[in-house]
């Protein structure tokens, strides 16, 4: 009986039909959506209602209709509309690098496990550190997304910096971070579970254009010296999630050396401005930065979760974690760079490597140039859009793809132009045929976008505005 439905989940022929049956259903799936041949961006569905259709297809659905209803009830990353989140409509290739790395399944911990991952991510880490102008002493790893490469590197920044063992003898002071008041939460987050508290994370306030304040700099490092706590690292954002707009990390960069603390760059979102000639300045400075996170699926048009972290010198990726797992991974005199498992969290890492080295042969790496320098290019256009439509207005000049924007009226104070766009977004959200998201800045809320389509063109931008303007016209409205 369980040698009958082993026989059947791995029977050759199915896979080949089934496989053929995706294929054709994504295919038709990606025309449909790049050319905006369907209207809807999301056929958004209330959250209990969700719940209870797949409990019922658990049970009564029919299961040749399984890829399609998962497709079909999904958000369409590939559909122009889409200007929601900050995630990359994957290059169709990537697909198939895939499913490749799901049915190879080749963990990369260790090298036997691992043999051309390892050796293709080595590779690409090369390349990427010269990129950001570190020189041959470089080196680093891809891991399972920006918020665990920031953990790392910010364990890797005490592991550095700190005078104690706190690894082996635990932490005895306090010790703390500098970050920008809006850099993104899993900075936060991450240093919280370092264990540094409210306390240990130095908020510095921003200008009026949303980037670091620098000025401030001295003077809250001095206030943190005096409550005795210890700094030992700041971090620079390129760019904020929520304005897209890119701390100075030449000033920053100054500022740790003078300090002789540790500077990350948060580069998850921006960090891929490396690869092209026109927004590169966007970085100027990068290039001091003790390590830095990029994330392969958001400008790089890469599946999640794909994400490289940089460091100047590679000692310090060797060194962060010092368990061994002596049934896994044996010493050797030389550094076995082709284990990776001794510098990430991950014990099984999925063979993500295989994504940016298939799009890097394929197409070179002017495809990444050309994505970038399409989305940023695409977000100055969509500001000077709304600078031009009456009762809109910019929170402030985007330096990416990401804008951030709201519908005002002079008839209504600033209480009620919040609670306005916050209904406008919930009407965009339901309708379906934009998905954008929002923020809150300064106490003000505003529609946001991050452009993450290269096909998204001004007539999507138009049509937009014009479906905000549709709804405020409408007498259900008010």
């Amino acid at each position: 009986m369980h040698k009958k439905i082993l026989e059947q989940v791995y029977k050759i022929s199915d896979f080949k039909l089934n496989g053929y049956l995706l294929i054709d259903q994504l295919t038709s799936h990606l025309e449909d959506k790049l050319k905006a041949s369907t209207p809807n961006a999301i056929n958004w569905n209330e959250p209990e209602k969700e719940l209870e259709f797949w409990n019922d297809f658990l049970i009564h659905g029919d299961s040749k209709d399984l890829f399609k209803e998962i497709t079909k009830r999904t958000t369409h990353i590939h559909h122009p509309h889409y200007m929601g989140h900050q995630v990359s409509p994957p290059a169709p290739i990537t697909a198939l690098s895939s499913t490749l790395s799901a049915l190879l399944n080749n963990g990369t911990a260790v090298y036997e496990m691992g043999m051309s991952s390892n050796a293709i991510e080595r590779i690409i880490i090369a390349l990427i550190c010269k990129k950001i102008g570190f020189d041959d002493q470089s080196g680093g790893f891809l891991t399972s997304g920006g918020t665990l490469a920031n953990l790392t590197a910010l364990l890797s920044a005490r592991k550095a910096i700190t005078k104690k063992d706190i690894w082996n003898e635990g932490n005895q002071n306090q010790l703390g971070i500098m970050v920008s008041e809006e850099a993104h939460y899993c900075v936060d987050r991450a240093a919280r579970i370092m264990g540094l508290g409210e306390n240990g994370i130095i908020k510095i306030p921003v200008t009026k254009g949303f980037s670091m304040n620098t000025s401030v700099l001295e003077t809250k490092f001095k206030e943190a010296e005096e409550q005795g706590i210890e700094i030992f690292a700041i971090i620079g954002s390129a760019p904020s999630t929520a304005t897209g707009i890119f701390d100075d990390l030449k000033v920053i960069g100054e500022f740790a050396k003078k300090h002789r603390i540790w500077f990350h760059v948060d580069g998850a979102h921006g960090g891929a401005g490396i690869f092209s000639k026109k927004y590169r300045y966007t970085l100027k400075g990068i290039e001091q930065a003790d390590s830095v996170v990029i994330d392969g699926h958001k400008m790089m048009m890469m599946p999640a979760l794909t994400t490289a972290l940089l460091f100047k010198n590679e000692v310090h990726a060797k060194t962060t974690f010092s368990q061994k797992a002596d049934y896994l991974l044996s010493d050797s005199e030389h550094e076995d760079w082709y284990n990776s498992g001794k510098r990430t969290f991950e014990c099984t890492k999925n063979m993500m490597a295989i994504h940016w080295f298939t799009l890097l042969k394929l197409y070179g790496e002017d495809v990444f140039d050309a994505n970038v320098t399409q989305l940023y290019d695409m977000g100055t256009l969509f500001a000077n859009l709304i600078n031009e439509a009456q009762n809109f207005e910019l929170a402030l000049q985007p330096m990416s793809n990401i804008v951030c924007f709201r519908y005002v009226s002079p008839n209504l104070n600033e209480e009620e132009i919040n609670a306005l766009n916050i209904k406008i977004r919930q009407f965009l959200l339901e309708d379906g045929e934009f998905y954008i998201v929002q923020t809150k800045l300064k106490g003000k809320h505003y529609l946001r976008i991050t452009i993450m389509n290269p096909f998204t063109t001004a007539l999507h931008f138009k049509a937009l505005i014009a479906k905000v303007k549709s709804y405020i016209t409408k007498p259900s409205f008010s």
